[in-house]
């Protein structure tokens, strides 16, 4: 029992929940619009590889990171001790082993995109392109798997298991463009705490680089746009159930504003608050998307 809430804690919580609401989600979405017949080979597949793959990705930034950790985040586990180093570099290389065989199992396509991610995921960690010295890099990097990857990727796989064409206007485009630029602000908004030990290992964040009000700003312009354009999409009638999308999305915003605004940037503990309540944000909308579109 302590081995597993150590490998949870390990797999980092919210990431692990956000890959698996957001891949069911674009599942609900393809089935409902393709008129496809439910498949639990294709789904369980589907979250293993993407599990697995979120666990490779975040487990190999710790493994880099033990020292970093030991001053912005020493409650993880290899930060801690509680995990050593070779059980973590043990856990790191099976997830990525299972990712790659669930997605050899489904389809060509799941392996390309998995390869994909993980690709993209290593080089934000590891020399020597090693994104995340860069603000805009990393960024860049959580917002394409995230944004694009994830959705267009996903909806891609399993429109082939639909034997369905995927076409530009499609209802994934809305929920992508959303998802790019909501990553944008988990980019930004997560380094916020971390400004001492980022600095320390000379890491240009937007935080270390511009300071943290300039971070906080940038996120919630970004999120703000990701908001409001789903908003005019209601307006559009672009969306079947546009009067949820209009309601949902502006109460989500004004939520968003009032938490965002009343942030103290000084206390590191309000800013980690404010972080997880970001990504229950990010979860609410994959949960509501597909009952907008269908």
């Amino acid at each position: 029992m302590h081995f597993l809430i150590t490998l949870w804690k390990f797999s980092r919580p919210h990431t692990i929940i956000g890959s698996f609401i957001s891949v069911l989600s674009i599942y609900l979405v393809c089935l409902w619009e393709f008129s496809g017949e439910f498949s639990w080979p294709v789904l369980l597949l589907s979250l293993i590889a993407a599990l697995g793959c979120n666990v490779y990705i975040t487990g190999l930034n710790q493994l880099v990171d033990v020292e970093l950790d030991r001053i912005n985040k020493p409650w993880l586990p290899l930060a801690s001790g509680s995990l050593s180093f070779k059980s973590g570099k043990r856990i790191v290389r099976i997830s990525k082993i299972i990712a790659i065989i669930s997605a050899v199992c489904l389809s060509f396509e799941l392996f390309v995109l998995i390869v994909c991610i993980a690709a993209i995921g290593t080089a934000y960690s590891l020399p020597p392109l090693k994104f995340k010295r860069n603000h805009w890099l990393a960024a860049a990097a959580i917002s394409v798997v995230r944004g694009l990857l994830v959705n267009i990727g996903f909806y891609w796989v399993f429109a082939h298991e639909f034997q369905a064409d995927v076409q530009l206007n499609s209802s994934i485009g809305p929920l992508s463009l959303f998802v790019f630029a909501f990553s944008l602000g988990i980019a930004w908004f997560k380094d916020i705490p971390d400004t001492r030990g980022d600095a320390e290992h000379a890491l240009g964040t937007l935080a270390v680089t511009r300071g943290r009000t300039v971070a906080h700003y940038a996120g919630t312009i970004v999120v703000s746009f990701a908001y409001l354009s789903m908003i005019v999409f209601g307006f559009l009638r672009f969306f079947p159930n546009a009067t949820l999308s209009l309601i949902f999305h502006s109460v989500a915003l004004l939520i968003f504003l009032y938490r965002a605004f009343r942030l103290n940037l000084s206390n590191d503990r309000s800013i980690r608050a404010f972080y997880l309540f970001f990504w229950a944000l990010f979860f609410a909308e994959y949960i509501v998307y597909p009952f907008l579109v269908r």
